[in-house]
Formats: C-alpha cells, structure tokens, sequence
C-alpha cells in the first residue's frame, strides 16, 4: 500500500521542514522526486542526500512567483522524464500582525507566494496531466486557512485563498483524472518556526504557548504531514478530491 512507483514528483519548497519530509517519504516510496526551491545550492545538498539514501532524487531552481521560470521547471520536467504525476505545493511565508500592523506590501507578497505562486506552478503543470487525463495535485494549506487565528491576518487571509482553489480546481477538472486535495497542518516544529521561536524574549514560554494550541498539547512533526501527503498522493485515496485534510491535534476540534 501507499506506493508511488517511478511517479514523476515536484515538490515546491523541498529544501527543509515539511517539503523536505514529504520528498524523503515520497522517494522512499518509490517515487522520482524533484525538489524545488529558491536555495539552489540548499536543495542539491538535499538530493544528495537522499540519493545516497537510495532515492531517484533531483533538484532544480525555482522562486515560485516567477511564472515564467515556473513555465520553464514543467518543459524541463516533461523533457527529461516525460511526464508530470504528481505537484505538491508546499513553499509557503508567513506573517504576524493584525489588519493595522500588516502593511499592503506585506499582505502583496504574502499572496504572490502563498497564493499565485501555487497558481503559477499548477498553471503550468496542469496541461500535461490534462493531455494524459491523469494528475494528482496537494496543495499545503493551514488550519489558518480553516479557522481564524489571532494576529496573522495576511497569513490567513492566503490559506483560505489555497482551500478554495483547490475545491475550485478539484471540481473543474475531476472528470479529466486530476485530483486536487489540500493539506491543513496545525502549528508543526519546521526549522522556519524553530527560528521564529528564538526571537521571542523567553522562547521556552514561547514554544509551549504554540504547543498549547493543540488539544493534544505538541505541535506536529513534519514527517506527520508527510504521511498525510503520501495517502493523498497514492493510489488508496483514489475517490478523494477537492478535500482539506485537516492535520492539528485537536486545534480546531471545538471551533
């Protein structure tokens, strides 16, 4: 169960936390994985390690509100591998601060990230799955695109803009054999909040406040989302679409 066989695989934002388990796991599962991010060099050194792990892992270079260069990454893929099965689009930002402490520059490149940048890569991608009438397509949304959060305004105001496009593009294309489904973690221990949590005065207080939000009282481990991303992915959720898988212990179980 849960193979993926000489899938071809894109993952957006591979280099590190949550992207970097999933493309551990789908390699692990058979896949041809190619990482995706802005850190070139950060992403070869990935791959590298994962094929030393026995993996068909690749890289190649790519910021994500680049629609051109993310016209290029899919003629370079079909090119070489011929095909496209499965996107996973997991690069992502944040931000914290209400409506008056998130400025119009702010909230602009949070959605040119968090939001077109998925459109710029499905956009592209998408006519290839659409020739071969078979496609698989795993947004990484957030439980902030699912429920309010307090202080992350911009940061929510995106992630609901990522479920709605994909029960939009789940709806659109299901009878031409794409799947779409989105991922809504809670708050997981990535590098990216780790870092966060050392700016904070007393980043022990810090950590458990976050951990607290959960009713389970942890944050998540990114290899938990991984394991959601390789169901979505595989062949045993082959009558699920256009759905948010909802991953955070607990967090949103009593809103």
């Amino acid at each position: 169960m849960f193979k993926l066989n000489e899938r071809i695989t894109l993952v957006t934002g591979g280099a590190s936390g949550i992207g970097l388990a999933i493309a551990d796991t789908f390699s692990k599962a058979g896949a041809t994985v190619i990482i995706l991010d802005r850190e070139a060099a950060k992403a070869e050194a990935v791959a590298e390690s994962l094929r030393q792990l026995g993996g068909r892992v690749e890289s190649l270079p790519l910021d994500v509100v680049d629609e051109q260069a993310c016209a290029v990454v899919a003629e370079t893929v079909v090119r070489r591998w011929g095909r496209i099965d499965i996107l996973v689009n997991n690069a992502g930002i944040g931000h914290v601060g209400t409506m008056l402490e998130t400025s119009g520059t702010d909230m602009d490149r949070l959605y040119a990230v968090n939001v077109r940048g998925i459109f710029n890569l499905i956009k592209a991608v998408l006519p290839n799955m659409l020739t071969r009438r078979s496609g698989n397509i795993i947004n990484l949304a957030s439980i902030g695109g699912i429920v309010g959060i307090r202080d992350r305004l911009a940061y929510c105001t995106t992630k609901f803009a990522v479920v709605g496009m994909t029960k939009s593009l789940a709806l659109d294309h299901a009878l031409a054999g794409i799947r779409v489904n989105c991922i809504c973690p809670g708050r997981v221990e990535t590098p990216f909040v780790s870092a966060r949590l050392a700016e904070y005065p007393d980043p022990l207080k810090a950590r458990e406040e976050m951990a607290s939000t959960q009713a389970l009282g942890r944050m998540g481990n990114p290899t938990e989302i991984a394991a959601a991303a390789l169901y979505l992915a595989s062949d045993e959720s082959a009558f699920v679409t256009g759905t948010s898988f909802i991953i955070d212990g607990g967090w949103s179980a009593g809103k």
